[in-house]
């Protein structure tokens, strides 16, 4: 047995429990010949995986994609090159990654569930490309990011967004990410303005990226079947992003997003926000003086009127009377 995959991955057949530790990367890299589920029996049927311990996912929200044909045509939509090094989040037992390694040059596996990590582990040890893969047992969310081109994921519920967000930030940019979501919050990621599903999400994604809806995907191919329906998209960042920052624009979103039904000006006129616009002004004209940008003083009592400044911009942009509500498309 490699000695990489020996030692640290026995551990992994333990039951599991909730721990705040670090993600932990291990390289044990490789790709399968056959196409398989955990059992190792290659069977796609719900009957395969309906007594087994191993597809008992609640915890981490996770249905394992039984499907081949479904598991290649996403592979295929992220255009793969030999020299890409691939980003998977969720990798189950493995039935995304073996269609990724014989692609790309490099895959790194982000799994919650330590079972799982050994079940793909299992799957790769001895295969000709066992070194192209390295996985990491923990937290996607605390987990440590290497490089990476493209990100490929049957995203556990749970971590749709972050996941989403986490990518946008990352740098250098990922070139693609073909992600597998629940089909409302794929409707919301690809919604556009005026439409039922157009929402902050909308709005803060598509600032940085080009979002697509490529296809669905049927809750029967999966073990065990969700209770909706998914879909995957493909998010594409811009390249170079806008000069905006997320912080500032999400917050934008916040006030225009949380009176779906009020104008623009009535949410701009809600309890709190005319503070919360001075204070951020004042904030900016510190971080400008700190950084030898302005020669204003940061201590001097600011004359601009919020109130005032909000509707002359709203006036000029022709959104005072706009709404954030799926039938006004303005």
């Amino acid at each position: 047995m490699p000695r990489a995959t020996s030692e640290k991955f026995a551990r992994l057949h333990q039951a599991a429990a909730k721990s705040n530790k670090a993600p932990t990367t291990l390289q044990v890299g490789g790709s399968s010949k056959g196409y398989q589920t955990a059992s190792g029996s290659g069977s796609t049927s719900k009957s395969s995986g309906a007594g087994n311990p191993l597809f008992n996912t609640e915890r981490f929200g996770q249905h394992i994609l039984k499907n081949k044909a479904v598991a290649q045509a996403i592979v295929e939509k992220a255009n793969l090159k030999p020299t890409d090094s691939v980003l998977e989040v969720g990798p189950g037992t493995g039935n995304l990654t073996v269609l990724i390694l014989e692609k790309a040059k490099h895959v790194t596996a982000v799994e919650a569930d330590p079972r799982m990590a050994a079940e793909l582990v299992k799957r790769v040890q001895g295969t000709p490309e066992q070194r192209k893969l390295d996985i990491t047992v923990g937290d996607f969310v605390k987990a440590e990011l290497p490089f990476f081109d493209v990100c490929i994921s049957n995203t556990p519920y749970q971590i749709s967004s972050p996941l989403v967000f986490r990518l946008l930030s990352h740098r250098p940019l990922p070139r693609v990410a073909i992600l597998m979501f629940q089909r409302e919050f794929a409707l919301r990621l690809t919604a556009t303005p005026g439409t039922e599903f157009w929402s902050r999400l909308s709005a803060n994604v598509q600032l940085y990226a080009k979002v697509d809806h490529i296809m669905k995907v049927s809750r029967n191919n999966f073990i065990p079947p969700p209770n909706v329906e998914s879909s995957v998209v493909r998010i594409t960042p811009l390249s170079p992003p806008p000069p905006v920052r997320f912080e500032e624009f999400d917050g934008l979103t916040r006030i225009l997003f949380t009176r779906r039904n009020k104008t623009c000006r009535a949410n701009f006129q809600a309890s709190g926000v005319e503070k919360m616009m001075k204070d951020n002004w004042s904030q900016w004209k510190r971080e400008q003086k700190a950084q030898g940008k302005t020669s204003m003083d940061v201590d001097e009592e600011d004359t601009i009127d919020a109130k005032e400044a909000i509707e002359e911009i709203l006036t000029k942009s022709w959104l005072l009377r706009c709404t954030t509500r799926k039938d006004d498309s303005r």
